[in-house]
Formats: structure tokens, C-alpha cells, sequence
């Protein structure tokens, strides 16, 4: 598996270089977000760890500009902008995972196993359908009423756990537990950002709502139609 590390600091790509080649993973650097994304858009990548502050353009850009070409690879966002604003701003610009500076090693590994487990799929069955959207989780694409929607590694992740659990209503910190692997801060809508952007590409357009808010308990997908 290959890896990109998007990092100005030479010392802080290389350590974590080093500690992704130590598990498996094959790294390549870039020293800016200009480079990035021309790495990013002519090499093929598992995973994108990449920095914030970065010379020529920032993360976000980078981030966005990744997400136009590849709206499946786990991007896993690396800064010293622990904020939650920040934290929430990352993940609309498409990063699947925020991870802030300084940050323990074993963490860092531990975000990329997640992050590759989901991209993965394993363990997960392979159609999911509620109503007229399907999910292959083999093929990793989802469609409704015909029309491909493509959507990031997170959202994919995030809509796969919610039509699992088709029916069944699910409690904001059982989708943090099984979709990010990690802890947030209670008062954090991570959560909430997602299902919006979810909304926005899964059933604003068909003009029939299948994600449905549960207030005070959580979300639920499934089809009301008579």
C-alpha cells in the first residue's frame, strides 16, 4: 500500500515516513501543497496524510482539489489547529480524519489502520438498498434512481453503518464508535456535519428524504413512502 505524506517540516515527514514504512505502507513526500497535488493527481495512493499550514497552498485547497479527482482515498488532515471550528472546517473540505500536532505515534498508526479498514470494506456485506438507493460495498459506489453519487471515504463509511442498521434508530455516539474508531469531544458535531453533507448529495436532489433526524436520540434511514 502506497502513502502520501503532505508535510513542509522535513523532520516531521520523515519520522512519519519511517514509522508508515515500519508498518507496511510505502511513503512518498511532498514539501508543499502545490506538490501534493500533482502528486496526488498522477500517482495512485491508499492514503493521503497531509498537513495543514503548508507553503504555496494550505490543506484545505489541497484537500478540495483531491477530493475532485478521488472522492473515495482516506485523506487523514495533520495540524497544530486543534479547534473544534477548525476540526469541523477539515472535514467540510472533504479529510476523512483530524488528527492534531503533536500527536502520539501509536495514535498515528492507529487513525491510518481505521482509516485503510474502511476503505477496505472487510467484514461488510456487499449491496445495501433502501428504497431506490443501492450501496456496493465491493465496488465501492452508490446510486440512486440510476445516477451514481459520489461520495467520500467517510460519507461512504457513514451511509454503509446507517443502512447496516436500516430501520433502526442510531445514536450519534455509536456512529462516532463505528464509522471514526476514535474518540471525539462530546460537544463536537462531527456527526452532524456528515449526515448534512450526506443529505445534500443523497437526498436533496431526488426530492424524497431518507435520512431522518431523531430529536434527542440520534438518525435513522429508511423509506417512508406509502
Amino acid at each position: 500500500m502506497r502513502a502520501l505524506i503532505v508535510e513542509d517540516e522535513p523532520q516531521v515527514a520523515a519520522f512519519i515516513a519511517k514509522e508508515l514504512q515500519a508498518h507496511g505502507l510505502v511513503p512518498d513526500v511532498a514539501v508543499d501543497g502545490l506538490q501534493g497535488m500533482e502528486k496526488a493527481a498522477t500517482g495512485h495512493y491508499d492514503i493521503i496524510l497531509l498537513d495543514w499550514m503548508l507553503p504555496k497552498r494550505n490543506g484545505i485547497d489541497v484537500c478540495r482539489a483531491i477530493r475532485v479527482k478521488d472522492p473515495h482515498v482516506p485523506i487523514l488532515m495533520l495540524t497544530a489547529l486543534d479547534g473544534v471550528e477548525e476540526q469541523v472546517k477539515g472535514l467540510g473540505a472533504g479529510a476523512d480524519d483530524y488528527l492534531a500536532k503533536p500527536f502520539d505515534v501509536g495514535v498515528l498508526v492507529a487513525r491510518v489502520n481505521a482509516l485503510l479498514r474502511r476503505a477496505s470494506g472487510r467484514g461488510t456485506g456487499k449491496l445495501l438498498v433502501c428504497a431506490d438507493l443501492v450501496l456496493d460495498n465491493e465496488a465501492k459506489r452508490v446510486e440512486r434512481a440510476g445516477q451514481e453519487i459520489r461520495l467520500t471515504a467517510r460519507e461512504f463509511a457513514l451511509l454503509h453503518y446507517l443502512l447496516e442498521r436500516k430501520g433502526k434508530v442510531t445514536h450519534r455516539s455509536d456512529i462516532l464508535d463505528h464509522v471514526w474508531d476514535t474518540s471525539f469531544e462530546t460537544e463536537s458535531n462531527v456527526v452532524d456535519v456528515y449526515i448534512n453533507m450526506l443529505r445534500r448529495k443523497v437526498d436533496k436532489p431526488f426530492g424524497r428524504p431518507l435520512i431522518h433526524t431523531v430529536t434527542g436520540m440520534g438518525y435513522i434511514i429508511r423509506d417512508d413512502a406509502p
